[in-house]
């Protein structure tokens, strides 16, 4: 039995019943549909507050939390559009516009699933910039503030679409279109360069070639990454001036991001007097070690006495430092520098330096 048959009978019953006019009759059948669906609806609610709720408490993120709020949201919207289009079922004075209701709600349905849509998206683009944020992923926020509304967007515009393509009003979706490509292009073309920095922007995101407060080298410049906007990088330069770089630029060229280096490698040289005893040149290497080794977060690799310079032995010293900051390299270069030089004044060990030698003929 269909539901035209079924609320016809329920508006027979209440008229032979309650002796009561047909049009009378039909506005109570609308009632009581309206009132049941209604109730079904709180009902639901009820249950995703009382007992899905809980379920949500103890889970360590607010996922489930948003994604519970915005069902019974849309639930409770969907329950009300049902309601009212089964509250208008059973009137008899609206079947003229029979058609046009059915492609009114048909309309509104598509309309619902496309809010619903975008309700999720957002929900999960915000955990997505949450958990970023918990593993000091610190990209600028901005840019999911621009993807949600780029997202909602695409989906209403399909929906629409949907909607023009159901209803068979094929001139006007043709139209639509239409003005919509030609707009596009003409976009595209008048705003090319803004469009490049735009989506560069998303890449940089994205791919995370580097995140905010990373310390980069990009071309000859080097600095912090402060800012990852729409059409622009700030970059704060050593120097201290702020660079701003087109995003375009930024994904074209190479780039050398230090937070992800797990040690720092250091090359330097020392040299020591030429009247250095050779006893002592023997153990230079290995003083030189030890002295490294004092120093926390150094680790020694190669000490060797590899070059008779114009004024000096030369030894050349690498080392790792355990960290990528720029600024605890050279205080670690620091301390070492102090070390050897303490550990040369002990072992009657000098450094070399120019001399001025006069020789006299006799």
């Amino acid at each position: 039995m269909s539901l035209n048959e079924s609320t016809a009978g329920l508006s027979g019953v209440l008229q032979q019943t309650l002796n009561i006019s047909p049009t009378i009759a039909e506005i109570l059948v609308s009632i009581i549909l309206f009132s049941t669906i209604c109730i079904i609806g709180l009902g639901l609610s009820f249950i995703i507050s009382k007992y899905v709720s809980k379920w949500t408490t103890k889970s360590s993120t607010n996922l489930d939390d948003k994604l519970v709020a915005s069902t019974k949201t849309v639930i409770l919207i969907i329950v009300g559009v049902i309601a009212v289009e089964f509250a208008l079922s059973p009137l008899s004075i609206l079947d003229p516009y029979r058609h046009f209701i059915s492609s009114v709600f048909f309309s509104v349905q598509i309309l619902l699933v496309a809010y619903a849509a975008s309700k999720i998206t957002d929900i999960l683009i915000d955990w997505y910039t949450e958990k970023t944020s918990q593993q000091k992923r610190n990209n600028s926020k901005h840019l999911m503030g621009i993807l949600k509304k780029i997202t909602q967007a695409t989906i209403f515009i399909i929906a629409l679409v949907v909607i023009l393509i159901s209803l068979e009003i094929d001139g006007l979706l043709l139209a639509v279109l239409s003005t919509a490509g030609a707009a596009g292009i003409i976009i595209a073309f008048a705003l090319q360069n803004i469009l490049n920095d735009f989506f560069s922007a998303f890449a940089i995101y994205f791919g995370r070639p580097f995140e905010i407060d990373d310390f980069i080298i990009l071309d000859e410049h080097s600095g912090t990454v402060k800012n990852i906007g729409i059409l622009t990088t700030r970059i704060q330069l050593l120097q201290g001036e702020e660079l701003v770089v087109p995003n375009k630029q930024i994904t074209s060229t190479s780039i050398r991001n230090f937070r992800k280096l797990a040690k720092r490698r250091i090359v330097f040289n020392i040299g020591i007097n030429y009247d250095t005893p050779t006893e002592k040149l023997e153990r230079t290497p290995q003083i030189i070690t030890d002295a490294i080794k004092t120093v926390k977060g150094a680790t020694p690799q190669f000490v060797n006495f590899n070059e008779f310079g114009e004024y000096s032995l030369k030894f050349f010293i690498s080392y790792f430092v355990h960290a990528p900051d720029y600024g605890n390299y050279l205080a670690t270069q620091q301390q070492i520098n102090i070390a050897i030089k303490a550990a040369f004044e002990r072992e009657g060990i000098e450094m070399a330096y120019l001399k001025n030698v006069t020789f006299i003929k006799k």
